[in-house]
């Protein structure tokens, strides 16, 4: 196992600064994947304006994406359980680099960028020992694989960069599944979700667990606020007839706060929620639920459920200009402000789950 010191100290002797940036692909200020008309699914660029700056093919279906913090770089992962993660040239869109799953392991569909942009963390399954693992990746070195480390769980879907630049947090999802049996899941009775807070070595430094009547609800995606509080969101493999909380609160040291509406909205969104993301100023949390096709705001002060919005198919949500940008499979991309959503655009696309910003 390489170690956080001696992979810092390789870096310095073979780093290079970047000679170009995101401006030189369009300046886009999200990624996302999508299905187009011709059936293939491509990797799009896109402005808060709702503009398609570019769309470079994929492989296959794509999940998420995470993006150099400097380079017009992105990491193109497959939906899980994938084993495909390509780095595109976003200025060409040419492939610079193939990262392929070890054996025994699949991708979960995230990663994400050390600060300085010389490292790649990626979210696996090591799936015949039943554990999660997190890929460490030398982008200076055509992102070769320099080794791995435990996600602290099962199943870890996303993952963020803390504000320290030094403490990964992983949403460990709790689910076991192994390519052999698809997406069945394996341990339901006695699924176990978490979030970890880890060092980029792979020291746990803090784990955070739902209370025992909420273990079947399987942690999977990420939000992060400047001053560190992180939202996450839920899916449900419980009773399809109870809807318990599918968003949650913490900042490192406290217990985390789980957020629900009243019952009548909380039901519409049939256990399932998608994105999540902070509004531009941080006062407000929202996240998607693409099955029931609505889109849920909180305060985040107070706690306090703000408003439900219908938009069929939503999923894709980041912070946007006075508020939100979000996307659909329908194809259209709005904004969201203190109002009604607003269509920006209406693409001849099917867009995939997530809107990753970039740097």
């Amino acid at each position: 196992m390489t170690t956080r010191r001696g992979f810092l100290a390789g870096l310095v002797a073979a780093g290079a600064l970047p000679t170009s940036g995101w401006a030189d692909a369009g300046a886009p200020d999200y990624l996302a994947a999508a299905l187009f008309p011709d059936g293939s699914y491509r990797l799009a660029g896109l402005r808060a304006s709702g503009d398609m700056v570019f769309d470079l093919p994929l492989p296959g279906r794509g999940h998420a994406a995470a993006a150099h913090p400097s380079r017009p770089e992105a990491v193109a992962f497959a939906r899980r359980p994938g084993r495909f993660a390509l780095v595109i040239d976003c200025r060409t869109g040419q492939p610079i680099a193939t990262l392929d799953a070890p054996e025994g392991r699949h991708f979960y569909g995230h990663g994400v960028f050390s600060r300085d942009g010389r490292m790649l963390f990626t979210t696996e399954n090591d799936y015949d020992a039943g554990q999660g693992m997190i890929g460490l990746w030398d982008a200076t070195r055509g992102y070769a694989r320099i080794g791995e480390m435990f996600s602290g769980g099962v199943g870890p879907h996303d993952m963020v960069l803390m504000p320290d630049g030094e403490t990964l947090a992983v949403a460990n999802g709790g689910i076991e599944t192994h390519p052999e049996t698809g997406r069945a899941q394996l341990n339901l009775p006695f699924m176990a979700p978490n979030l970890t807070y880890m060092e980029l070595d792979g020291g746990i430094e803090e784990q955070v667990t739902p209370p025992p009547g909420l273990h079947r609800n399987s942690i999977r995606h990420l939000a992060l606020r400047g001053d560190g509080l992180l939202g996450f969101t839920m899916q449900w493999q419980g009773d399809v007839t109870t809807h318990p909380p599918l968003l949650g609160l913490h900042r490192r040291g406290s217990d985390p706060v789980f957020l629900a509406a009243p019952e009548v909205q909380q039901a519409r969104l049939q256990g399932y929620a998608g994105s999540v993301a902070f509004s531009d100023d941080g006062s407000r949390i929202g996240f998607t639920a693409p099955r029931g096709g609505v889109l849920h705001l909180f305060d985040v002060a107070s706690h306090a459920f703000a408003t439900a919005h219908e938009i069929a198919d939503v999923c894709g949500l980041g912070a946007g200009p006075s508020g939100f940008f979000f996307t659909a499979g329908t194809g259209l991309t709005g904004r969201l402000g203190r109002g009604r959503p607003a269509g920006v655009a209406q693409a001849g696309c099917q867009w995939d789950n997530h809107l990753v910003p970039v740097a």
